[in-house]
C-alpha cells in the first residue's frame, strides 16, 4: 500500500465541521473564562494579532467566538502576567511558552531577515545602543527611545525601532507586555521562564512543526503544507524534501492520509484527529466538542477578519462563501465594507456585517448587512426563517458585549426580523 493511501474519505459536510471543529468553532463554545483562554490557544495552535480596534479587535473576536465569558484583559493575563504565551513573527501569531525553544532554531536563522539583517550590518551601532539600553533599563517600548536618526520604514520612523524590531525577530528581546497595544520590551532571559530559555535540536525543532503545521490547519494539502513549515522553520523546504518527511510521518504512525469527497488532491491529518474524524463521519459529535451553552445552530458566531478557517480565500473552498477582507482596499474598490465579519450558523457561513463601534457613545452602528439568500445549505430564505432570527439576535446580543456597546442603529436594508430591541 502507498504511505498516501487514504486511511478514511470524509464528505464535505464532516470536512467542513472537522475544520471549524478543530478550531474550537463548532458546534458551540467549549471552552469558559480566563482559563478557557488560555486551553483555547493551546487547542487552536496560534493566534494572529491585529492592533485595528473598529469593534474589537481581530483576536477578540477570533476569542470571544471560542470562549464563553471571554474578556480582552483575559489574553494579556495568560500572555504577559503568566507568561503561558508569547508573539512572534511577521504575521504575528501568538503562540504557546512550551514551544519557544523550537521557535529558537527559526530566531536564529537570521539570514531570512535581509533588509533587517543589511540594518543590522549597517548600524550595528544603534543595534548595540538598543540593546545595552534594554540590559540596563527594561523593559522598554519605542516611546522610550528617541531615535539617531529618522528612517523610511514600515517598522518604525526611528532607527531604534528597526533595532528593537531585530532583536525580537532574532529572539535577543520578547514582548515583556502590551501598553495597549504597543510592544514593550526586555531581554529574553527577563522574559521567558528559565526553564524554557535554549534552543532545541535543529532536527527536533523541524519534526515538531512539520506536525503542528498539519494541526493548525486541521487538514492539510501537501503544498500548503511545506509552505507552512518552510514559514515556520525559516529555511525552504523543497518538494522531494517535504514528500520524504511526509511519508516518514505516515510510516511512523503520526500523520494519516485521508481523501475529502470531491477534491481530487490527498490531504493529512494528525494520527492523533483521526478517532474524531470517525465519530463524525458516522454523523455524531465528539464528546470533548460538546457545547457548554447554546450551539452555533441556537446562536451565531461573527467570525474575526482574519479567523484562520475563512481568511485568505479559504472560505470560499469550504464554505462556497466569497469573503475578502477589504481593510487595505481603496474606498472605491471595496464591495461591502471596511471591516466585514463573516457570520458562522450553524456550519455554514450565511451572511456578513458591517460595522464599527462609536465609543463616545457606546454605540453599535451596523454600516451593512447582507444575506446569502437563500445561503448554502439552507433551502428557505434566512431572512423569513424564525429560527435563524433568533439565533443571530442571540449572537448580536453576546457580540454587543464584547464590543461594550450598549444600543445598536441598524441599516435601513436590515430585515425587520433581525432587528434587536435594546
Amino acid at each position: 500500500m502507498s504511505p498516501f493511501s487514504p486511511i478514511i474519505t470524509l464528505s464535505k459536510v464532516t470536512h467542513r465541521r472537522f475544520i471549524l471543529g478543530r478550531q474550537g468553532l463548532w458546534p458551540g463554545r467549549r471552552w469558559r473564562g480566563l482559563e478557557g483562554v488560555a486551553t483555547a490557544l493551546t487547542e487552536c495552535e496560534a493566534l494572529q494579532l491585529d492592533p485595528l480596534n473598529i469593534v474589537a479587535r481581530s483576536h477578540d473576536i477570533a476569542l470571544y467566538g471560542r470562549v464563553l465569558d471571554y474578556q480582552p484583559d483575559y489574553l494579556y493575563d495568560v500572555c504577559y502576567q503568566q507568561r503561558r504565551f508569547f508573539d512572534y513573527g511577521g504575521a504575528l501569531f501568538l503562540y504557546p511558552m512550551r514551544e519557544l525553544p523550537y521557535w529558537r532554531v527559526a530566531m536564529s536563522r537570521d539570514d531570512v531577515y535581509s533588509r533587517w539583517v543589511t540594518f543590522r550590518r549597517e548600524h550595528p551601532e544603534t543595534v548595540a545602543q538598543v540593546r545595552q539600553a534594554l540590559a540596563e533599563n527594561g523593559p522598554l517600548g519605542n516611546r522610550d527611545f528617541t531615535g539617531n536618526h529618522r528612517v523610511n520604514s514600515y517598522r518604525g520612523s526611528k532607527d531604534t525601532s528597526i533595532a528593537l524590531y531585530y532583536l525580537w525577530l532574532t529572539g535577543e528581546a520578547m514582548i515583556h507586555h502590551r501598553d495597549g497595544f504597543e510592544r514593550v520590551y526586555d531581554l529574553h532571559s527577563r522574559v521567558a521562564p528559565a526553564e524554557l530559555d535554549y534552543t532545541a535540536p535543529v532536527d527536533e525543532a523541524e519534526a515538531y512543526f512539520a506536525r503542528k503545521t498539519i494541526g493548525f490547519v486541521g487538514l492539510a494539502r501537501l503544498v500548503g503544507w511545506r509552505a507552512g513549515v518552510s514559514d515556520a522553520i525559516n529555511r525552504k523546504l523543497t518538494k522531494p524534501e517535504g514528500e520524504a518527511w511526509m511519508e516518514r510521518l505516515v510510516d511512523a504512525g503520526e500523520v494519516v492520509a485521508v481523501r475529502v469527497e470531491g477534491d481530487k488532491d490527498m490531504r493529512f491529518a494528525l494520527a492523533s484527529d483521526l478517532p474524531i474524524l470517525e465519530t463524525m463521519q458516522a454523523g455524531e459529535t465528539p464528546d470533548a466538542w460538546q457545547p457548554l451553552e447554546t450551539s452555533t445552530l441556537d446562536e451565531v458566531t461573527f467570525l474575526s477578519p482574519l479567523e484562520i478557517c475563512s481568511a485568505r480565500g479559504r472560505a470560499a473552498k469550504l464554505f462556497d462563501f466569497e469573503y475578502v477582507w477589504e481593510v487595505y482596499k481603496p474606498v472605491e474598490q471595496r464591495r461591502w465594507g471596511y471591516y466585514v465579519l463573516p457570520i458562522l450558523y450553524s456550519d455554514r457561513l450565511v451572511a456578513r456585517m458591517d460595522s464599527r463601534l462609536e465609543r463616545a457613545t457606546n454605540m453599535l452602528r451596523i454600516l451593512g448587512f447582507w444575506l446569502e439568500d437563500p445561503a448554502p445549505g439552507y433551502p428557505l430564505a434566512l431572512g423569513d426563517d424564525p429560527a435563524f432570527a433568533a439565533a443571530f439576535k442571540r449572537g448580536l446580543h453576546r457580540f454587543m458585549q464584547l464590543a461594550g456597546a450598549q444600543s445598536v442603529v441598524f441599516p435601513d436594508n436590515m430585515p425587520d426580523t433581525l432587528c434587536l430591541e435594546v
